[in-house]
């Protein structure tokens, strides 16, 4: 592509699952890029450059670009030519925390693109912590962007879920200051700001702990949520980051893409691979390694799923088109990069997959037992969970408590990994209730009007990402799951 010649590109969250895929696809198809600036959290240069190589570089994802430049020293003299890790955070600042004086300046005067992936991921992380980095970090970047001299593109990857629990077709539309998902309310983000500063000085005056000051704060960010109508604090605070960006841009041209439930590669570098379990995969580990027999939410609910590097595709050949096209409509800048709306899936066929997958390939432990999995069950209320851990936790557990009596605390660690899990299942059935209940489809109309673009340039083979050639029974059990039993379990 003729388009990253000589382009210089800084990309925060550089240690994140989209960035790794993001930075392996451009070493692997664009060799004739010029620097790619990587914003890492770390104290010094030499830090970042050792994270860089540790969690990014020496990872399997780059497998294949490895083989491609002749083995582990080719690769790492093509990373030392093309990659530069910059010590930085985001949530620090509009200078983005970089302290080296000289390699700021240098990234001001040659960065040419900037991709913002950093994010905080967690559906109740602290309200404080997300905000930090998901809305006022996003902010930092555009006022970063706007201070470099050849800037021309801001692409900010968002979520498809910023719209909230809606329903029928959602729109790719933009979201604009002050709204709310539910009419009942203004939403001032400066207000939010000082809700923050209050509440932990509250804390602060009650000598809280550490502890009690998380619990509270992340219980806070999903009351604010809520108050406004989105159901977890991750996508309230991506929502304000969008308000934030589309109010402040002005002559910048920013991007705003929005991808669904982020899965493993679909084909490049090579299909499969993923990190840590991401959403759906969680029931994946729980199910797999006998740990739930059920699932909370609608059969008929649409999961929206959409492979990693179809999402990386689409950030550059949202690159590639605008570099050509300047769009001042701010709905002409925004895209859903997702499934649902051409080629949906339901809830109850990945169940069934889900059961296909570990009754032909059943885990096997540590200590060698196999697990035997039964059909998942769906439950369709909290009512009904509660009932179902009732009649099939419980009874297990005060068995144990009773033998933990007469054998002198022998079953003791049972006893608290049930309750663990037992816990574990109500948090996570609550957290991902809105997307287990979800009776929406992401409009990809200008996703759409991207893919013909890139058709038009002889680019549709090296930048894929149809969600329509995906047949979902093939990736699920031949890519997916085995992928997140490879990399996850």
């Amino acid at each position: 592509m003729e388009f990253f010649l000589g382009k210089t590109i800084l990309i925060t969250g550089a240690t994140g699952f989209l960035a790794k895929v993001l930075l392996e696809k451009i070493l692997r198809t664009q060799p004739n890029i010029k620097k790619i600036f990587l914003l890492i959290r770390a104290k010094d240069s030499e830090s970042a450059r050792q994270r860089f190589n540790n969690e990014v570089l020496e990872i399997e994802l780059f497998r294949v670009v490895k083989e491609k430049v002749g083995g582990s020293l080719s690769l790492s003299a093509l990373a030392e030519e093309k990659v530069f890790p910059v010590p930085g955070d985001i949530s620090s600042g509009d200078e983005l925390g970089i302290v080296n004086s000289h390699l700021k300046d240098q990234v001001l005067r040659e960065v040419d693109i900037i991709i913002n992936s950093a994010a905080t991921t967690t559906f109740d992380e602290r309200y404080d912590v997300a905000m930090s980095i998901n809305t006022f970090g996003a902010f930092n970047v555009l006022k970063f962007a706007k201070k470099c001299s050849k800037v021309k593109m801001l692409v900010h990857v968002s979520t498809a879920y910023v719209c909230g629990q809606g329903s029928g077709i959602l729109p790719e539309r933009p979201l604009y200051l002050g709204e709310t998902l539910n009419g009942n309310s203004y939403l001032d983000i400066e207000v939010e700001k000082k809700v923050i500063e209050e509440q932990l000085k509250e804390l602060e005056a009650q000598k809280a702990t550490e502890k009690e000051v998380r619990l509270a704060m992340k219980d806070l960010g999903i009351q604010r949520a809520k108050l406004h109508g989105w159901p977890n604090t991750y996508s309230f605070t991506k929502a304000m980051a969008e308000m934030l960006l589309l109010a402040s841009k002005e002559s910048l041209h920013l991007i705003i893409l929005r991808p669904t439930i982020i899965t493993s590669t679909y084909k490049e570098p090579f299909p499969g691979w993923i990190e840590g379990a991401r959403t759906i995969d969680i029931f994946v580990l729980m199910y797999g390694k006998g740990k739930a027999n059920f699932v909370m939410g609608d059969p008929n609910t649409i999961l929206d799923a959409i492979p990693g590097d179809m999402v990386v595709n689409s950030i550059l050949a949202a690159l590639v088109h605008h570099a050509n096209h300047e769009y001042s409509a701010p709905q002409e800048l925004i895209y859903h990069v997702g499934s649902s709306f051409t080629n949906p899936l339901k809830a109850n066929d990945i169940q069934k997959l889900f059961f296909r997958y570990f009754t032909d390939n059943p885990w096997s432990s540590k200590s060698g037992e196999i697990v035997k999995v039964r059909k998942p069950v769906f439950l369709t209320s909290m009512k009904g969970l509660r009932t179902y851990i009732a009649i099939h936790y419980l009874p297990i557990l005060k068995v144990l408590k009773l033998l933990n009596m007469i054998l002198f605390n022998y079953f003791e660690e049972k006893c608290m990994t049930v309750e663990k899990n037992i816990n574990l299942v109500i948090r996570l059935a609550e957290l991902y209730k809105p997307y287990l209940f979800f009776y929406g489809s992401f409009d990809d109309t200008n996703t759409e009007r991207l893919r013909r673009a890139t058709t038009k340039m002889n680019l549709s083979e090296t930048l894929y990402f149809d969600p329509n050639c995906i047949k979902w029974e093939d990736y699920f059990m031949k890519t997916h799951i085995p992928g997140v039993v490879k990399y996850s379990f």
